[in-house]
């Protein structure tokens, strides 16, 4: 999975997708009037708005930021504040006529500012300033990645970073202001995840100030006078914050915090799954039709694993080939160095075999690192980590914390699905082609970007990635799942034990791997319905288009209209596709009648 959401638009210029012609620009007068001309002045208006209350974006995808000493606006005026400007843009947006927009950037920017508008507000019913405890990706592991991108060239940037990291006592009494006004109204994240982040806090505090991870910015600066202004800073306020924070959750959120993983147990805790689900996928499903859909999906799956299970094995018994995968000496790991180096040891061969399914490949590399210190060990998930300056590479962050438990085979799909040709292809390849509005930066969703690396998966396996027998088997096994684990979860009411059986039936993580997995889900509803809502809409696309244009199908044209845009809603990347295949039909019948 991405580890941040703030990606890049790709322009038509280098797309498979055609498009109708942009129309000249108009003198200023009308240009006042355009249809376009306001909504890329509504854009600029609604990227200032969210790095005006969040820096961080800012730094993964080199949006513009004239300040770097502040950090994200998390009291509760200021959030309500935030709310009513965007009410105030969604009102204007609705004044914009979508007919009148003719040029392509302006297509894209409508689509995916709708896409934010609306699916910010409709989260507004989960309230979830009041229950913001997550091991995943809470805040208290994303200010230390803050903190290693703090800019610190310079004197004046030095003393931003100064007046920055002061004001964190602030933002962690806001934090736990609004965690009691949650506690008041009935809303609390579930203890099993509180423990977590208890235990993250805990590996952050036991290091002296110098060897903190908020450390970062004096460790990057090289200037002695600056460092020890900051070590006194964190000795004196940071690591007192987040002392104080720590001692909150064990001390008076934990034992508030509830039994239940379930979203339902929440004031309107279905609206918020609703709500959650819109968010994460774009796509106004039910939770019941998600669950059906991952169902019969999961079904078709088991008995291709069938087939291959047959052929390997001798045995279309699921829990048998499940078991003989498990057990196969040459698909396990010795050690957590072994697992590493395997993963990077296949990086190369996977960036090879993609070249041929793509009419270009970005030029940034990527790299496997593993987790960082204060993530190891708290069931923080492998994850990919983009880097805006393609000098340097893209990371997957890796997690080693269990390499007796894990596979050979489920490596390879992880590798794929984190770098080549899943997200470090898909980002890297985004953000280095062509002009896009920085609005593009903001516009992630996980359906695009997820489904695009599920996609990538069955692609590894087309190409000839995938160096052991069993990766053909594990890919199978586990996608879709969790499509139904997670309505399971937030709506079913599944047990944690229901959960953990069913994670271990695929085989892609054992009993220890799967208890992590649980709250995972638990911290993050609806996320994990998105890998295979986006994937199967892509797959869906590929065999669309195939069956309309026959032999004149070109899978490298095919993938440059997929990720001609970046991240698109799927309702948006549908349309593409479709115009594509449909101009394509066109030239073959207007060639054919000549």
């Amino acid at each position: 999975m991405a580890r941040f959401g703030w990606v890049a638009a790709v322009a038509f210029a280098l797309a498979g997708c055609s498009r109708p012609a942009a129309e000249p620009a108009g003198p200023a007068a009308q240009a006042r009037q355009d249809p376009a001309a306001q909504l890329m002045a509504l854009a600029d208006e609604y990227v200032a708005l969210q790095l005006e209350y969040d820096p961080t974006p800012a730094y993964f995808e080199n949006l513009p930021l004239q300040r770097h000493d502040y950090l994200p606006r998390n009291a509760a005026a200021d959030l309500a504040r935030l709310r009513a400007r965007e009410d105030a843009l969604w009102q204007r947006f609705g004044r914009i006529d979508p007919a009148g927009l003719r040029a392509p950037r302006a297509q894209v920017v409508h689509a995916q500012l709708r896409e934010l508008l609306e699916a910010g507000r409709g989260l507004r019913v989960c309230k979830q300033e009041g229950w913001n405890v997550n091991h995943m990706f809470g805040w208290q592991t994303g200010f230390t990645e803050l903190a290693a991108r703090q800019p610190v060239a310079d004197a004046a940037q030095r003393e931003q970073a100064l007046a920055r990291w002061r004001t964190l006592p602030a933002f962690v009494d806001h934090e736990i202001a609004n965690l009691r006004a949650g506690l008041a109204a009935g809303y609390s994240a579930p203890r099993s995840v509180v423990a977590r982040v208890i235990r993250q806090l805990d590996g952050m505090l036991a290091a002296p100030a110098r060897e903190s991870p908020f450390f970062a910015p004096a460790r990057n600066a090289g200037d002695a006078a600056f460092a020890q202004a900051f070590e006194q800073l964190l000795a004196g306020q940071v690591q007192p914050a987040l002392r104080r924070y720590r001692d909150f959750l064990a001390g008076e959120y934990r034992p508030k915090a509830r039994d239940s993983l379930a979203l339902s147990a929440l004031p309107d805790g279905a609206a918020c799954y609703r709500a959650m689900l819109r968010s994460y996928t774009t796509l106004d499903r039910a939770p019941e039709e998600v669950y059906a859909l991952g169902e019969r999906t999961v079904a078709a799956n088991v008995a291709k694993v069938q087939e291959l299970g047959q052929a390997l094995f001798g045995t279309r018994d699921l829990k048998t080939i499940v078991e003989r995968v498990d057990r196969a000496p040459d698909n396990r790991f010795a050690s957590a160095d072994e697992q590493l180096q395997f993963s990077r040891g296949l990086l190369e061969r996977a960036r090879e075999r993609s070249a041929r399914y793509f009419a270009q490949l970005p030029q940034q590399p990527a790299a496997v690192e593993p987790l960082k210190p204060e993530q190891r060990g708290t069931g923080v998930s492998s994850h990919y980590e983009p880097q805006p300056d393609e000098r340097k590479p893209g990371i997957y962050r890796i997690n080693l914390d269990h390499p007796e438990a894990d596979r050979r085979g489920a490596a390879e799909i992880t590798l794929v699905h984190e770098t080549w040709p899943g997200h470090h292809l898909q980002l890297a390849l985004a953000r280095g082609l062509g002009e896009r509005h920085p609005l593009s930066k903001l516009a992630f969703n996980s359906a695009y970007a997820e489904g695009w690396a599920r996609y990538a998966e069955a692609l590894s396996e087309e190409a000839g990635i995938y160096t052991t027998p069993y990766a053909p088997i594990t890919r199978r096994l586990w996608p879709a799942r969790g499509m139904v684990i997670d309505p399971g979860i937030h709506v079913y009411g599944w047990t944690r034990q229901q959960v953990i059986d069913y994670v271990v039936e695929s085989g892609r993580f054992s009993a220890e791997t799967a208890a992590d997995f649980v709250d995972r889900v638990a911290a993050m509803p609806g996320q994990l319905t998105a890998y295979d809502s986006g994937g199967l809409e892509i797959f869906a696309l590929r065999r669309e288009a195939e069956a309309a244009l026959g032999a004149d199908f070109d899978l490298r044209q095919f993938h440059r209209c997929v990720l001609g845009d970046g991240i698109v809603p799927l309702r948006f990347l549908r349309e593409r596709v479709e115009r594509w295949v449909a101009e394509r039909r066109e030239a073959r019948t207007a060639t054919t009648s000549r």
